[in-house]
């Protein structure tokens, strides 16, 4: 069911916001102060192509560790990166949801769409991992 929905998910418009966390990386990339953000971005637009399945978990939650992306740089790099980027990653994912919910079939899209949006507004310090691991959390 996963593939499927992976599938149909792809398809559907999880490529345009694939995509566009994807640019986002490229032009963080631009500047070596953006690398860390970009890297987010490519981590998260591999999700946003594929996001059934799989769960976005803080990385101290996962480890029991804090790094530098939890802690308070972490903090303060969300903050730069919701100014500058994220709001607006979180309203193209808004814009899908909303259009996915039209009809009754895109509903767990629409569902995914704002879990994205949620996860655009402070990526830094999240990783992605299998949903059986992040039920063990």
């Amino acid at each position: 069911m996963t593939a499927i929905g992976n599938f149909l998910w792809f398809i559907l418009g999880g490529v345009v916001m694939g995509l566009a966390w994807w640019v986002a990386g490229l032009i963080c990339f631009l500047s070596i102060i953006g690398i860390p953000w970009g890297k987010a971005c490519f981590v998260i637009g591999q999700f946003a192509f594929f996001p059934f399945g799989k769960e976005a978990v803080s990385r101290k939650q996962l480890t029991n560790q804090e790094d530098i992306g939890t802690g308070a740089l972490g903090m303060i790099g969300n903050i730069i990166w919701f100014i500058f980027a994220g709001v607006w990653l979180a309203i193209g994912h808004i814009l899908w949801a909303l259009a996915c919910f039209v009809t009754i079939i895109g509903i767990p899209f629409g569902i995914q769409h704002l879990k994205l949006a949620g996860i655009s507004l402070a990526p830094i310090g999240m990783t992605i991992v299998d949903q059986r691991v992040a039920r063990k959390l």
